[in-house]
């Protein structure tokens, strides 16, 4: 195999395992000896030295990790400084919906209503700071409760959750119509 391509391997795992790797795995992935292959990694350690690149590789005792050179720390600072823009798919507005109007909620509940497991969109509303824990539920294995944060009214112009639009009974009605229908149509199938 050309150097290029053993380059491009080893840069690719680097890359994406995130944390050291060990020199006889890296070794052993493309098909060298530990000498050879440390030679190679030296020689991109190098080249990574002489382009100016943004990334260098860290040699740990035998192991060989990527990183950030640290003259790039201030730009990467500036960048973690704005404002993360997060989108709400379709899965996290109806789990957010579920969310507020049933509230204090647990992740089962979500789960019966949506019909799919719900962990994911539930730790993203986490993360983006729409939703977050508020207690347990007094129950066996006490299973944590969610509902909205300060940050959800904030973001949904909203005053209060008294002020969210109110459920049209035969909307909700009409709803289960459908999922019943929906439900019937799996069963037959």
């Amino acid at each position: 195999m050309e150097i290029e391509k053993l380059q491009g391997i080893i840069e690719a795992i680097l890359f994406a395992m995130g944390d050291s790797v060990k020199l006889n795995q890296i070794a052993a992935v493309i098909g060298h000896d530990e000498d050879t292959t440390r030679k190679i990694i030296h020689n991109m350690m190098d080249k990574y030295e002489q382009q100016d690149r943004g990334i260098r590789i860290l040699e740990l005792e035998n192991s060989f990790q990527m990183c950030t050179k640290k003259e790039m720390y201030e730009y990467l600072i500036q960048i973690a400084k704005q404002p993360r823009k997060y989108v709400l798919t379709d899965v996290l507005l109806e789990t957010l919906s579920i969310v507020a109007y049933k509230q204090p909620v647990t992740k089962l509940e979500i789960e019966k209503i949506r019909g799919v497991k719900s962990d994911h969109a539930v730790n993203k509303l986490v993360e983006y700071g729409l939703v977050e824990e508020v207690g347990r539920m007094d129950a066996p294995g006490r299973p944590l409760l969610f509902g909205t944060t300060e940050e959800f009214l904030r973001r949904f112009s909203v005053q209060s959750l008294d002020d969210l639009p109110s459920i049209n009974p035969e909307q909700v009605e009409h709803f289960k119509e459908e999922a019943e229908e929906e439900a019937q149509l799996k069963l037959d199938i």
